[in-house]
């Protein structure tokens, strides 16, 4: 089976960017474990409540194929968390699938890997990734080899279709 790490926020993370490819990838029988700043209960920007069941300072690589950090005005706590621009690093530099939807894109922008791929972000985010070196393309979603980026809630489902393609 397949494993994945959402890496969310502790509150104000974009509801339908977790729970829509949480549903999606449970269905398509990959684990998805949630992961936070805190354990326990963690709250999105509209109503959801999710729980997460590990510290983000506790992730290992070699537990999981994949990692996902969710969009959301919450995502910002991560954009200069130098502990997880390696997390991101480590991820990609084994070939592991790094994603990120919205401004979680920023986090991938802002630990370096995005220097000369494309990539996407929430519009109002543009300029972090132009400014790291992307090439912002402003698609709903975006594959570069072991990245996918989405730009915002709406493109959630498309953006969980393609991490299954990506994880199978």
């Amino acid at each position: 089976m397949k494993k994945i790490v959402f890496v969310v926020a502790p509150k104000v993370f974009r509801d339908e960017e977790y729970a829509e490819p949480k549903s999606i990838l449970e269905k398509a029988n990959i684990k998805v474990t949630t992961a936070s700043t805190v354990i326990g209960e963690i709250y999105g920007k509209i109503k959801i409540k999710a729980q997460s069941e590990i510290l983000v300072s506790d992730i290992s690589v070699s537990d999981y194929d994949a990692i996902f950090f969710v969009g959301g005005g919450g995502s910002s706590i991560y954009f200069n968390d130098l502990s997880v621009h390696k997390l991101v690093n480590d991820f990609y530099n084994t070939g592991k699938v790094v994603s990120a939807i919205c401004s979680g894109s920023v986090i991938l922008a802002n630990s370096g890997i995005l220097k000369g791929k494309k990539a996407t972000v929430f519009p109002g985010d543009a300029q972090a990734l132009i400014s790291a070196g992307a090439d912002y393309t402003a698609k709903d979603v975006e594959t570069d080899g072991n990245i996918i980026t989405g730009n915002g809630p709406a493109a959630a489902k498309k953006f969980a279709g393609e991490l299954i393609k990506a994880l199978n």
